[in-house]
């Protein structure tokens, strides 16, 4: 039994599996339909080459790319199945009407009254005994073997690193995008360094950065929904580490400072990331510094059409080498940008790294973010991280991200 589609009441005491509950009106998404259906053109193409049926997606990256909905799991799955005519997220009815208006395609709701539910509304979109294709990356062994269970599929392929390969190249809409985000990155960079004091706290100024884009954010984008935009803003030997937490450690004068802006619309991230000191910068620092940005810019002017990011990764290897500063490198020098967060996504093979050997294309998004940590015994110890926002063109790159780097500017406080 299903809901009247504006309504969320049901008759007599029947409690069904699933309903449709399409409450109020489509809401404005980060792009137009014919950028959803040309994404969906493009998987479909893949189902075909693949001989899949129907595409059962779990993750939140593509079910966001293909759909526009960006889930809230918070204990219960969620799904986008893609047929040859069919597009159907599944969500939860905690979620009521918001998955339906939030996103391109049609959209089922599972009811949580009996055990999965959730695979009775997929099974109503793709049928028994067909080819589904499934996220190998993402797709948990429970959840493997209730797919298995219910859908009784006549075989299965994994669509994960076709569906990777699709959504590192981009269309012009997702660069414009991409293009505003790192505008609003660098509003935050700005807040920050205007924050930065002797005495004042990590959180503090991460909040202050945070706050600016969020405020930024909703200017630019009134009709998004609003998530996720974060802060790292580390101070001393705090910076060691990219992905290091906020403190309350209190900064002191001469301390290295990491600036890390990270704006979300829509599923979609950039970043913004600079090395700073407040006051001033001592000279075993200040070498390793310009080092890392003299690496940063050969690294920028490597990104091009035709080399491949091992190649990339390999000249600067050899660039730091010559400097006898290589053992002080901690991971790759880039990655592709897009619907990734910190939690969700991740275009793999589109990284600068020895074992990537993804060939650069025009419309792919990279950033290039060398690091350096010297241990906190030694030195000028700390990490030094510079991180720009680049896009291939046809002859070469073009760098989205204005915050300026190095010494001249981000000495501050």
């Amino acid at each position: 039994m299903t809901a009247h589609p504006e309504s969320n009441q049901f008759s007599g005491t029947a409690r069904p599996e699933m309903y449709r509950f399409h409450n109020g009106e489509k809401a404005p998404l980060p792009f137009a339909s014919s950028e959803y259906d040309a994404r969906l053109s493009g998987l479909r193409a893949i189902m075909a080459e693949a001989g899949v049926d129907a595409a059962v997606f779990t993750s939140m990256h593509n079910i966001a790319y293909y759909s526009g909905f960006l889930y809230c799991a918070f204990g219960r799955p969620y799904g986008l199945v893609v047929t040859a005519t069919e597009s159907v997220t599944i969500s939860a009815g905690i979620d009521a009407g918001q998955p339906w208006r939030r996103s391109h395609a049609d959209n089922i709701t599972y009811t949580d009254w009996q055990r999965d539910n959730y695979w009775r509304a997929i099974l109503s979109v793709t049928g028994e005994g067909k080819v589904i294709g499934y996220e190998g990356d993402h797709l948990t062994l429970m959840q493997r073997d209730k797919l298995q269970g219910f859908l009784k599929p006549s075989s299965t392929v994994d669509i994960a690193g076709h569906t990777m390969r699709q959504r590192m190249h981009k269309s012009a809409g997702e660069i414009a995008l991409i293009r505003k985000c790192t505008a609003i990155a660098d509003v935050g960079g700005y807040a920050i360094r205007d924050a930065v004091k002797v005495g004042t706290r990590e959180i503090d100024v991460a909040m202050a950065g945070r706050d600016a884009m969020e405020a930024e954010i909703a200017r630019v984008f009134p009709d998004a929904e609003y998530r996720d935009t974060w802060v790292w803003f580390q101070s001393g030997i705090n910076t060691d580490g990219a992905h290091n937490p906020v403190t309350a450690r209190q900064l002191q004068r001469g301390d290295i400072l990491s600036l890390n802006t990270f704006p979300m619309i829509s599923a979609y991230y950039v970043a913004l990331e600079r090395t700073m000191f407040v006051g001033e910068v001592d000279d075993a620092s200040l070498k390793i510094w310009e080092a890392n940005i003299a690496a940063h810019e050969y690294g920028m002017s490597l990104l091009k059409p035709g080399v491949s990011c091992a190649e990339v990764t390999h000249k600067i290897n050899d660039f730091f080498e010559e400097r006898q500063l290589l053992q002080y490198r901690t991971f790759g020098y880039g990655h592709s940008f897009g619907v990734l967060s910190h939690y969700y996504g991740r275009e793999a093979g589109l990284e600068l790294r020895e074992d990537i050997d993804t060939v650069l294309e025009p419309g792919m998004v990279i950033s290039m973010e060398p690091m350096l940590t010297i241990a906190n015994d030694q030195p000028g110890a700390g990490g030094y991280r510079e991180h720009d926002v680049l896009v291939i063109t046809e002859d070469g790159n073009e760098n989205i991200t204005g915050y300026p780097y190095g010494p001249e500017f981000n000495v501050v406080g």
